[in-house]
């Protein structure tokens, strides 16, 4: 028994090392001196400096930032209520066609999935002359088609967990379904719906393959800039950003866990 919990231990440390070894190495070659990213030159914060004085780094951030907020916010309504209808409204026709075209997102290659949605606006374009150019609102349209799938199975799976028996005696209490969904129902899913605008979010900033089919010139996402930089040599700057972010996230994930703990209590 020892032997197995020292097995299961020694696993988890390893996992966790791999995953978290790299990021400090990250974060600690991000206050280096050096031009040369890999060498240590001395402590200094000059590429923090660097980074904030690149406008190219601020606007891809900024617009990152923009479709990452607009995106997540539709993807959890568009989701939240895919989701009631999967949970609540047992059987109907279409049902399965239906859940198959919510879920279909999550397991469809990156690939296929940017390069059908290029398609479709190159050919609304052609035929009503919208969008104008490809940017922000094809971007956000994009990163909502593909994260609203998510959130709809983490409500869907919330819901599915929830004693009805609430819904039901607020309705025998004389509420209506809308009432009842607004006062009820909402506020025992809140939970998930943040967990699910926080992973649409992450999905949304984080996405390299569907952004560069559906972007235009002058429209460069943070990803996008990043892997650009990558393909020419990782610069030091390139670390302080990633620490940014990293700081970035760890600050949401903690407001995040505070926001539930005070949900759940």
């Amino acid at each position: 028994m020892k032997q197995r919990s020292r097995f299961i231990l020694s696993t988890l440390a390893f996992g966790y090392a791999f995953l978290y070894i790299p990021l400090v190495f990250v974060i600690v070659y991000s206050f280096n001196d050096s031009r040369i990213a890999t060498i240590w030159g001395g402590f200094s914060t000059r590429w923090y400096g660097e980074l904030l004085r690149n406008d190219q780094v601020l606007d891809a951030a900024l617009l990152s930032l923009r479709i990452a907020l607009t995106s997540a916010t539709f993807a959890t309504i568009l989701g939240t209520m895919a989701g009631l209808v999967l949970a609540r409204f047992g059987r109907f026709k279409g049902k399965t066609l239906f859940s198959g075209m919510i879920t279909s997102p999550m397991v469809m290659p990156e690939v296929i999935t940017g390069l059908s949605l290029l398609l479709l606006f190159v050919t609304l374009q052609q035929l009503t002359g919208w969008p104008g150019q490809r940017g922000f609102t094809t971007i956000a349209i994009a990163h909502t088609t593909f994260s609203m799938a998510y959130v709809a199975v983490i409500v869907q799976s919330r819901l599915l967990s929830m004693d009805e028996s609430l819904e039901e005696a607020a309705m025998d209490l004389g509420g209506t379904p809308v009432r009842v969904v607004f006062d009820i129902t909402l506020p025992l899913i809140a939970p998930a719906m943040i967990a699910g605008w926080l992973l649409a979010f992450t999905l949304s900033l984080d996405d390299l393959v569907i952004a560069s089919f559906v972007s235009g010139p002058g429209s460069s996402t943070l990803p996008m800039y990043i892997f650009s930089k990558v393909k020419l040599g990782v610069s030091p700057d390139i670390n302080a950003l990633a620490t940014l972010i990293i700081v970035a996230v760890t600050l949401g994930v903690l407001v995040a866990w505070v926001a539930m703990r005070r949900v759940r209590n």
